[in-house]
């Protein structure tokens, strides 16, 4: 069993940046979801209302990002290590620094609704919170719940089996679930729902809970298409407490490098609670 690819998302729910490896800090890997683009209530940009999101590639350079989309000029942001504190609505981080108007500018123009684009300056300040697996001292990013999102290769091979079978046959692409880990190896379906320690290279991590999919993941993150799937078939047969599931969220308890090929080891499992649900 190993670690088949790693994924950033330095600017949340923009588009994905694949590395071959990246560095494990308390609050996820480094460089993911540091970056928010807000409207001017403070709102995040949603890809359910602002699909265009998706159309933005984040490339991290040092100093800062490089924004870059098809048809538009590339365009340098500076990390805004100074720039004035912006109050945003999400939990548990009141404010970012203002990443400035020539940010906000590009990013209005190819999202296609007002916009700006803010910075997070110290995860420290964001906590994880005791409902969705956080200790005290846990930090977060701008990730949802938990710093790191695992998925692996036999959930989707049986997700997208069960997929076949409805109206909509095509296979979906693990970058529907926009996962930070992806994880191969001779495994059953949805086993790792049931994984409550794991080491990916040297790296410890612990279980924070499952993950619940939205209607995100019903859109094409290239085409911006929109089906039914894979929440349909999620609902058939990955469904619990009103919910359905894909993958697991886990919180670090150690520091390192992972590398794509690096070797997982599940250190210790449990019943998963509610049960594996594998069709």
């Amino acid at each position: 069993m190993r670690i088949r690819s790693l994924h950033l998302y330095p600017v949340k729910s923009a588009a994905v940046l694949d590395v071959s490896e990246a560095a494990m800090e308390p609050w996820g890997l480094a460089g993911d979801r540091r970056w928010l683009a807000i409207d001017p209530t403070g709102g995040k940009a949603d890809p359910l209302r602002h699909p265009r999101i998706f159309a933005v590639r984040p490339t991290l350079l040092d100093g800062g990002i490089l924004l870059t989309a098809d048809g538009h000029p590339d365009l340098f942001v500076a990390t805004p290590a100074d720039g004035p504190r912006i109050r945003i609505a999400l939990s548990r981080q009141p404010d970012l620094r203002y990443a400035g108007p020539d940010a906000a500018a590009w990013l209005t123009e190819v999202v296609g609704t007002d916009l700006r684009l803010a910075w997070q300056e110290d995860p420290h300040a964001r906590s994880v919170s005791a409902s969705h697996g956080g200790e005290p001292g846990d930090a977060l990013s701008l990730a949802d719940t938990a710093p790191i999102l695992l998925t692996t290769t036999a959930s989707l091979d049986r997700l997208n089996g069960l997929v076949a079978e409805g109206p909509e046959p095509d296979p979906l692409p693990m970058i529907r679930f926009r996962p930070n880990v992806v994880v191969e190896g001779d495994l059953e379906p949805f086993v790792e729902d049931g994984w409550r320690s794991v080491r990916l290279g040297a790296v410890p991590l612990r279980f924070a809970e499952h993950c619940d999919r939205c209607a995100i993941t019903t859109i094409d993150p290239v085409t911006l298409s929109r089906g039914k799937e894979p929440v349909r078939t999620l609902a058939r047969h990955r469904k619990w407490d009103g919910k359905t599931w894909f993958g697991v969220r886990l919180l670090p308890v150690g520091s390192g490098t992972l590398h794509v090929g690096d070797e997982v080891e599940v250190v210790a499992t449990a019943e998963p609670n509610p049960p594996n649900v594998s069709g």
